[in-house]
């Protein structure tokens, strides 16, 4: 048992430094490149971010564990969103670029959306069971190759360059693969210790993948955001979680389904509406008090309502 602590905690640690690392030579190669460091956040920090996602997933689908599958990405989307842009907003107001206000935030809402039809084929096709099967995983990679189309296209919008440390290319490209690396490495060790000590304590898979698997991995976003919102790095901050959102739906959620027909569980129809209605809510707050704009009694708001759907998730789950 404390071995396992001590590893939780190391896997903490690196995922904070991988995090620097990464904010740190992202932007800087943004800057160099002279690509938007909200493209950055939507793809190469998302990506990066989402690695420990894909990674559980992977395994996950491989052992046959679709409901941690689900529920990881479920449970991580309702985390960037409602406590993780929360805690951000907190730290420091956030400012939302309009195009994140038009486009990228709805599409995160489809994504949410895409992922309730999918999983109802009971309720929709009247079929006896519920699956996000290969062709949902098909479709939804090819809605993630149409989304990635749409980013680099954003890469030629002129745009203001922040006021961020500018290192040499090898430099900048040398921070960014180590975080990178640290992201990845740091989120399997957490999670993988996190998961043997919530089935030491008797917890269901839905549970585990809702709550300590998406917890676990949504820490290098909550990591990534913490030091991007010190930096003042507002278009990394919102562009790592709602691209997180968007890469863990269309390329995740995807790629597990291909590699293995997911079945999904109806009660989870719960959470999905909870991630649904949570990017409703961080577009509707883009209108309320100072424009565009996530202050930080939102961002206490945020963290409030993630905290009672987590007690709720807990007692559904132990009732």
């Amino acid at each position: 048992m404390l071995i396992t602590i001590l590893f939780l905690l190391l896997g903490f640690g690196i995922l904070i430094f991988g995090a620097e690392f990464l904010v740190r030579g992202s932007a800087s190669l943004a800057a160099k490149m002279g690509v938007s460091p909200l493209v950055t956040g939507l793809t190469v920090v998302a990506f990066g971010t989402s690695a420990p996602e894909l990674v559980v997933n992977i395994y996950a689908a491989i052992r046959g564990t679709a409901e941690i599958a689900i529920g990881n990405i479920v449970g991580s989307n309702i985390l960037n969103i409602l406590f993780i842009l929360g805690i951000a907003a907190i730290i420091n107001p956030i400012k939302i670029k309009k195009s994140t206000v038009y486009k990228e935030i709805p599409f995160a809402l489809l994504a949410a959306a895409l992922v309730f039809v999918m999983g109802n084929d009971i309720f929709f096709d009247k079929y006896d069971f519920n699956a996000i099967t290969r062709t949902d995983g098909i479709a939804l990679i090819s809605l993630f190759i149409i989304f990635m189309v749409y980013t680099f296209g954003l890469a030629k919008i002129e745009f203001a360059i922040e006021e961020i440390r500018i290192y040499s290319y090898r430099k900048s490209i040398l921070l960014a693969l180590a975080g990178l690396v640290g992201l990845f490495i740091g989120g399997k060790i957490l999670v993988d210790n996190a998961v043997i000590l919530a089935r030491l304590a008797g917890l269901s898979e839905t549970l585990i993948g809702l709550t300590i698997v998406a917890i676990g991995t949504s820490l290098p976003e909550l990591a990534t955001a913490v030091v991007a919102t010190i930096h003042h790095h507002d278009d990394i901050v919102v562009g790592n979680v709602v691209g997180s959102n968007i890469f863990n739906i269309f390329w995740v959620l995807g790629l597990t389904s291909i590699i293995s027909p997911l079945s999904v569980n109806f009660l989870i129809n719960i959470d999905i509406l909870v991630c649904i209605f949570a990017t409703i809510l961080l577009f509707l707050f883009t209108f309320i008090g100072c424009r565009r704009r996530l202050d930080r009694w939102q961002g206490i708001l945020f963290v409030l309502l993630y905290a009672v759907y987590l007690v709720y998730s807990i007692q559904q789950a132990t009732s």
